[in-house]
């Protein structure tokens, strides 16, 4: 696979991409975009692969969508870039990998909103979040009402619209924006510590749960908990762990 705008890296059961367009603070193109997804489409399929990590190259994540793509057009049901973000965001919630985002700086925007649909988030005390929807004038497409309200709550989603104020990844880690948030020399170490605590544990199963929790998070209490009950999937990658740990009983 070509890749030009951003990196890809396999270690072991671990994939790692890196957004690569430091000089532009990492911020979308349609290249970049369509990379990301295709990408993703092929990790879905690699069942040796249990985590995919996501960076940023330099000092920030992402800033957003490169403003100069709205000196042409408009983000909207459609265009390219519209439909490839929404792709993405679809793939990281819904493969069976588990997805975390590692916040090493910059995350505005476009960005925040894509940001929003990993499983974990392990921030940068130094990072910088924000959606900056209103200070530009642009109107959210990717979902920003909707999964920021979900995750940190109505009034406080609506501060951070309302006044495009940046927070650090403390602040986030506070509102629950984020799962953590370390100094930014202890981040990498912190993000495979976490990647390599998931790895120990069921591949199959942890891929049931996320597909649980996605479906609760998309339907009602009484839905999800009737899912929940009639659901079914065979469990075949633990079952020497659980016939020595019957054996210990």
């Amino acid at each position: 696979m070509n890749l030009t705008e951003i990196k890809y890296e396999k270690k072991g059961e671990i994939a790692w991409i890196t957004l690569f367009r430091p000089e532009k603070l990492n911020a979308f193109t349609a290249v970049m975009l369509q990379e990301w997804r295709t990408l993703l489409e092929t990790i879905e399929k690699d069942n040796s692969c249990r985590v995919v990590i996501v960076q940023g190259e330099g000092k920030s994540w992402s800033a957003g969508v490169d403003l100069s793509v709205f000196q042409k057009t408009k983000i909207e049901p459609g265009f390219k870039m519209w439909e490839d973000g929404m792709a993405i965001m679809a793939l990281l919630e819904n493969m069976p990998q588990v997805t975390i985002a590692k916040l090493n700086g910059y995350c505005f925007t476009g960005a925040l909103e894509i940001l929003m649909a990993f499983d974990l988030i392990v921030a940068a005390d130094e990072a910088k979040i924000g959606d900056t929807h209103a200070k530009f004038g642009i109107p959210p497409k990717w979902g920003m009402t909707q999964r920021l309200r979900e995750q940190v709550g109505l009034r406080k989603a609506k501060e951070l619209s309302f006044t495009a104020k940046t927070i650090s990844g403390k602040e986030a880690e506070a509102i629950g924006l984020v799962n953590q948030s370390v100094p930014l020399a202890a981040l990498q170490e912190t993000t495979e510590n976490l990647a390599n605590q998931i790895i120990k544990n069921s591949a199959q199963t942890i891929s049931a749960i996320k597909h649980l929790y996605q479906y609760g998070n998309l339907h009602t209490l009484k839905e999800g908990l009737d899912y929940e009950i009639e659901f079914k999937v065979e469990l075949t990658d633990k079952i020497d762990t659980l016939k020595n740990f019957k054996k210990e009983i």
